[in-house]
């Protein structure tokens, strides 16, 4: 039998009606799973990654993705609290044991690099957002922070509440000779700077040479100006002990603490001459000069010249010369003489430190 136009008309009247109802059920569907689905960042042992879930609270996410929350487990926020978007969840599995010295006392503390940031998480950013929900109300401890460990830079994401809780979970361990700014206990803030400082102290022992010095004794057994060497000078050792400061592994100060001489120089003995000069010996060498000097004015040190000799100094350098009395026993250690701060100031510049000197008395 025929079909009518109109009847066919209907019949697709009916069925475009259908189509576009399927059409709206399948819309509505697919516009509520995306309302109800959430990005959330997880946390697992300082481990972040970017879970979508359709899940509507802490512990139905961490139970769909397989993690246990029971025993030493540590779960934050509360395992009843209801997802929001942008959410971060810190699941410790791994709790440092309590005996361990170096336990954090953060548990679930995590740093995560600034260049892994995209990669690890793309929502982490909006971690910082005030978060409602109920059993936890208030914003994500996600900060930001730029450290400073032993001269490079780090920027870092952490859940770290002090500056100590952070240095901590990068592995570093302050000592009473570093230095760290902020003070560890300082509470952390998005956008907070932090610098760590190694400094160590370390002793050191070096042994250097002792130059011999020349001494020479005019006698009348010689013609003028005539010279004959009775023996030859030997060097000798010393044993210098320094304190070394190393800050972020480079040495930025030496500081001798203690020396001892290990075998003393002999030195070079000649007999001169004698000439109408009123001398009766000379010396060459180095001198220095210290501080604590028994006595006033132009005194010297020597080690064995008799208490009370007067001594005239020579800087071989410049020629300037000063007369000074020996009233102290030293230096030990190669050098000839010890000036007063007076008298070597009276030759040569304090900050030189050790001159050539010519002794005559």
């Amino acid at each position: 039998m025929r079909v009518r136009p109109t009847r066919v008309r209907r019949l697709r009247l009916r069925r475009a009606i259908g189509n576009a109802a399927l059409a709206s059920a399948v819309l509505t569907a697919g516009a509520t799973y995306l309302a109800i689905q959430k990005t959330v960042t997880l946390v697992v042992d300082g481990r972040p990654q970017s879970v979508r879930t359709l899940s509507a609270n802490v512990g139905e996410l961490l139970s769909v993705t397989g993690i246990s929350i029971g025993g030493s487990r540590s779960v934050q926020p509360p395992p009843s609290t209801p997802l929001a978007d942008g959410m971060t969840v810190v699941v410790d599995t791994q709790p440092p044991a309590a005996t361990d010295p170096g336990a954090l006392t953060d548990v679930g503390v995590w740093v995560v690099e600034e260049a892994a940031r995209a990669s690890a998480s793309p929502t982490l950013a909006r971690a910082e957002a005030p978060l409602s929900a109920e059993g936890w109300v208030g914003t994500s401890p996600v900060v930001h922070a730029r450290v400073v460990v032993k001269g490079k830079e780090h920027d870092v994401l952490t859940n770290a509440g002090t500056v100590g809780a952070l240095l901590s979970a990068m592995g570093v361990r302050p000592d009473p000779s570093d230095r760290v700014h902020p003070s560890p206990k300082t509470p952390l803030h998005d956008g907070a700077r932090v610098r760590f400082v190694d400094v160590a102290f370390r002793t050191r022992r070096a042994v250097r040479t002792i130059p011999f010095h020349t001494m020479t004794t005019y006698t009348d057994a010689l013609a003028p100006g005539e010279e004959r060497i009775v023996s030859n000078g030997e060097t000798g050792s010393l044993l210098e002990i320094y304190r070394v400061k190393v800050v972020d592994g480079v040495v930025v100060s030496r500081t001798v603490v203690r020396r001892r001489v290990l075998d003393q120089a002999e030195p070079r003995r000649r007999l001169v001459g004698s000439a109408d000069t009123g001398a009766h010996g000379t010396e060459t060498g180095e001198a220095s000069w210290y501080s604590f000097a028994p006595g006033d004015g132009l005194t010297a040190a020597h080690p064995w010249l008799p208490f009370g000799t007067v001594v005239t100094v020579t800087n071989l350098a410049n020629g300037k010369s000063v007369r000074v009395v020996i009233n102290d026993r030293g230096p030990f250690g190669g050098r000839i003489i010890d000036l007063s701060e007076q008298a070597f100031a009276s030759v040569a510049s304090l900050g030189t430190g050790v001159i050539d000197v010519r002794l005559t008395w």
